[in-house]
């Protein structure tokens, strides 16, 4: 079971990081995607690690702002979110499985294990 944290409201242009954890199973070593869904809108990619290969893939939408990144010695995988935009609003999943890109778009068929999603509000 995954448990993604650390959501809040965020002022356009400010930071957030999102912490997922993972009980019962280590995270760290399995490839981990974050996703969101913002209102009215389908589920998408935002970035996914396959983290002892240094594989890392980002959304278009979100490079050179967002970070995905693990801590072994905790066993958490962060998203680290700069620079934050009103579109970045959503709800924010973290997902254990495999990271399938296609097109630059990061798909979550192969994802297996989901967890509660965390709410991002980004206010201007």
């Amino acid at each position: 079971q995954l448990q993604a944290s650390g959501g809040g409201l965020v002022q356009s242009g400010g930071s957030l990081t999102l912490s997922c954890t993972a009980s019962g199973s280590i995270l760290t070593g399995r490839p981990v995607g974050w996703f969101r869904q913002a209102p009215g809108k389908e589920r998408e990619g935002v970035a996914c690690g396959v983290f002892n290969m240094n594989f890392l893939r980002y959304a278009e939408s979100v490079k050179g702002r967002f970070t995905i990144a693990t801590d072994n010695d905790t066993d958490t995988v962060y998203l680290r979110m700069n620079s934050l935009k009103l579109e970045d609003t959503g709800v924010y999943y973290c997902a254990a499985g495999q990271c399938g890109v296609v097109d630059g778009e990061i798909k979550d068929d192969g994802m297996k294990s989901w967890g509660k999603g965390t709410q991002v509000t980004v206010s201007s």
